[in-house]
């Protein structure tokens, strides 16, 4: 099982980039986003999500380990298939697909190509529902209190602790990631990115 690939970048078109790894070229499906961070001649290091069929054995790669987990999420959506999770995530980044979750923002996925409104509402209605169980561990955990308000209601860090552990991120890596993160002072959207640049660290 591939979980990076490191090497230079020797082609480049749409949804496609060829990383060569010690002469060996790896034809990698990837989105617009990762796509725009690569150079044709420049070493990159690629996270690598494998699609293996009876006919196929595809690679899917990002820029960004967080790009990658929402990859994932997205792909554990029933009718969403590889191909749609590029298309969304070519034209939203992590952040914005956990936004459009936490927003009901069907317009943000739809913006993708291929992605209809039922689609949209599916994956919207299924990784919410995921956000609030995990969400509902994180509040019943020990040493989580902070998490939730006293009332009981969700507050702005209940939201980015959802959202982080949605891409996949563990209780603790979430914790970790957002020590140093004012999120007070940072919108929702501003404060996942502030995690997600952390977990990088």
């Amino acid at each position: 099982m591939f979980y990076h690939l490191n090497g230079t970048i020797t082609e480049m078109e749409p949804g496609l980039a060829v990383i060569d790894c010690g002469g060996v070229g790896f034809a990698v499906n990837t989105t617009a986003n990762t796509l725009g961070q690569l150079q044709r001649g420049k070493s990159a290091r690629l996270y690598i999500c494998e699609q293996v069929r009876e006919d196929a054995f595809d690679l899917y790669g990002f820029a960004t380990l967080g790009e990658k987990r929402c990859f994932e999420m997205l792909i554990s959506v029933s009718g969403v298939g590889p191909k749609a999770a590029v298309a969304i995530l070519s034209v939203n980044t992590p952040e914005h697909v956990c936004m459009a979750v936490l927003g009901d923002d069907e317009r943000a996925l739809t913006a993708a190509q291929g992605v209809g409104k039922r689609l949209a509402q599916r994956i919207i209605l299924e990784l919410k529902d995921k956000m609030g169980k995990q969400a509902d561990e994180l509040s019943g955990a020990a040493g989580t209190a902070p998490v939730v308000a006293a009332a009981g209601e969700k507050t702005r860090m209940a939201d980015v602790m959802s959202a982080l552990t949605v891409l996949g991120y563990s209780r603790a890596e979430c914790t970790a990631a957002m020590k140093g993160v004012d999120v007070d002072a940072l919108s929702v959207e501003d404060a996942i990115r502030a995690a997600l640049r952390n977990m990088m660290k």
